[in-house]
């Protein structure tokens, strides 16, 4: 834990911190008090708010961000925090949930200005309302969704960090090669995962606890195609256009062992899954190689066949 301030005269330590887990209890006496885990991007910490009163402390839950006074002692060979004072945080604290979980490079609101400026550069006008319609409506869930429960891009804003980088490697190669429909592709690109909003179980931390029911009935692959059609329906899409979208959306996972329906059957669709298959991937490495030292081996990588990655010295 990296507290912010120490009362030098009492010793007492002070901060902002997520609530990680709190559980209600009762000492042998009766009394009851608060059993918590608080974390900050320093680490964690068992807490113990002693005494507790709703009345006088009031409600606090899991994933509330909070600021906190107390001392730190070592119980059991643990280091313990006694919470002698505690409030929800506010907005005149300035505090942000990204400064408390693993957390994209960017801030959602340049990663979502970005894209929608290269959505209203298309040249295919139905195309770019339906996009610009839809990142839209999704706006604010969007700016904190992760890209994933457990694989990469697995953090708060993850979503837009994937989709961001998927679609700065196709510009490129949209510039290299002619023969792409700039458009097209893009557009599979911004709503290739666009119903993973639908897929995840994801508290105000924007990381995922689970899958909902719809994301373990249907997934997000049918389930984005099924919704752009009922989307596309208001700006004119011609038919072919649409059927392209949704081919892009369930075939971006390359083979059916992965979960595609279909596997690419036109150029962009191709190039859309090679390069999730590449940010992905490369996302994937990068996390397993953080903490590994020059001249070491990460962990096995399940997604990536159980293989090892070096680090050159």
């Amino acid at each position: 834990m990296n507290f912010t301030c120490v009362n030098n005269s009492t010793g007492a330590l002070e901060g902002f911190c997520l609530v990680k887990a709190v559980e209600q209890k009762t000492n042998v006496k009766g009394q009851a008090f608060l059993d918590l885990t608080l974390m900050d991007a320093g680490g964690e910490v068992n807490a113990k708010l002693w005494d507790y009163r709703p009345e006088t402390h009031g409600a606090v839950n899991m994933n509330d961000l909070v600021k906190v006074r107390g001392t730190l002692s070592v119980y059991n060979g643990q280091d313990q925090f006694r919470v002698e004072r505690l409030r929800q945080v506010t907005d005149k604290d300035a505090v942000r949930m990204e400064d408390f979980v693993p957390s994209a490079p960017l801030p959602g609101e340049a990663m979502l200005a970005e894209i929608l400026a290269a959505v209203r550069d298309f040249k295919n006008e139905p195309l770019k309302q339906l996009v610009l319609s839809i990142l839209e409506e999704k706006k604010e869930t969007l700016l904190f969704w992760p890209a994933a429960f457990r694989l990469h891009h697995a953090v708060r804003g993850g979503l837009l960090w994937h989709t961001l980088s998927i679609l700065r490697l196709a510009q490129s190669v949209a510039a290299l090669y002619p023969e792409v429909n700039a458009d097209l592709l893009f557009a599979g690109v911004i709503l290739h995962d666009i119903d993973k909003t639908n897929e995840y179980e994801v508290p105000a931390t924007g990381l995922a606890t689970g899958y909902t029911l719809k994301g373990n009935l249907v997934g997000h692959l049918v389930g984005g195609a099924v919704y752009i059609e009922q989307k596309a329906k208001e700006f004119g899409l011609p038919q072919e256009t649409l059927l392209l979208l949704q081919h892009m959306l369930i075939s971006h996972h390359g083979e059916p062992e992965f979960g595609a329906a279909m596997r690419p059957m036109f150029l962009e669709a191709e190039l859309l899954s090679e390069l999730d298959l590449m940010d992905a991937r490369v996302n994937e490495i990068a996390t397993a190689m953080q903490g590994v030292q020059p001249g070491e081996f990460s962990n096995k990588i399940w997604a990536l066949d159980n293989r090892k990655f070096y680090k050159p010295r």
